[in-house]
This record gives C-alpha cells, structure tokens and sequence, in this order.
C-alpha cells in the first residue's frame, strides 16, 4: 500500500524530526511511503491563504485511492479500528491512501469535500510536527496489527 501525507508548512529540525524519521524509517517497511510538504500561506490573510493552500493541496492529490483528512472535529477510532479500516481499504485493493495535515488555519471547503475520510487524532491541537509524527506511529501500529506483529501488545 501507498501513503502519502501531504501537509501543510515546513520541515523543522529536531527531536521530533528524528523521532518522525525513525518511524517513518520502521512504517515502511509494511508501506510505502511518501511526505509531501506544501508552502503554507505566509502572509496571505487568512480566508485568502486558506484557499492558497487548499489549491496547494488538491494539487498535490493522486486521483486514485482514498483521502484522509486530519481535523480535531473529525471520527475517532481506536488504533484497533484505525487499522481495521486500513485493513478493509487494502482487502478491497485502495493502493493509495493520501492523509492531509492542514494550515494553521484549517483547510478550504474543496478539501474538506474532497475527503472520503474526516479523521481526529486527537480533540487536542498539537504542533503541525507532532501531528506526523503521531500520525505516523499510527500508521506503523495499525500495520503492526494487521501483521500480527507484536508492537501492538
């Protein structure tokens, strides 16, 4: 299976830059994967830089697979859920799945449309570098399970 995370700002260095890596580093090992980094808004005002990086975005997406959009107002699941969903994506032969991390400020109506899936990782809002890297572990653990693989538990 194909992941993409497309998101939103920069790359920053540090702990959580290595700590990413290191996951990033074991995730493919199950999948491969891909990070994609569009500019974020800058100075744009907000409904203006929104739409800026929201078109940023859709041009970043592949037509094929699924789109999971990360929001804090989006569905929960538990890492077992979170994995039987990847699970029932790749039986059903989705080659591609494409996560956004948006701006600052959210992403514009056409991304949000655009989503087949609306995912919170957390009701928290956390730095966009976190956001990854927790996304990431996510993703390494969901496989884990589905591999039977022993990090789950």
């Amino acid at each position: 299976m194909n992941l993409d995370l497309i998101c939103v700002g920069k790359n920053s260095p540090g702990p959580v830059a290595e700590a990413l890596a290191e996951m990033l580093k074991r995730l493919g090992h199950s999948a491969s994967v891909k990070v994609v980094v569009v500019a974020d808004m800058g100075r744009s005002d907000r409904s203006s830089g929104v739409r800026k990086e929201g078109e940023r975005i859709l041009t970043s997406l592949k037509e094929e697979g699924r789109v999971v959009l990360l929001d804090e107002r989006g569905r929960s699941f538990t890492s077992q859920e979170f994995a039987h969903r990847l699970g029932t994506w790749r039986d059903s032969n989705v080659r591609r799945v494409q996560f956004i991390i948006g701006g600052a400020f959210g992403v514009s109506e056409a991304v949000r449309e655009r989503a087949d899936l609306v995912l919170a990782m957390s009701r928290m809002t956390f730095t966009h570098q976190m956001v990854r890297l927790v996304l990431v572990e996510q993703l390494y653990r969901a496989f884990s399970i589905l591999e039977g693989r022993p990090y789950h538990h």
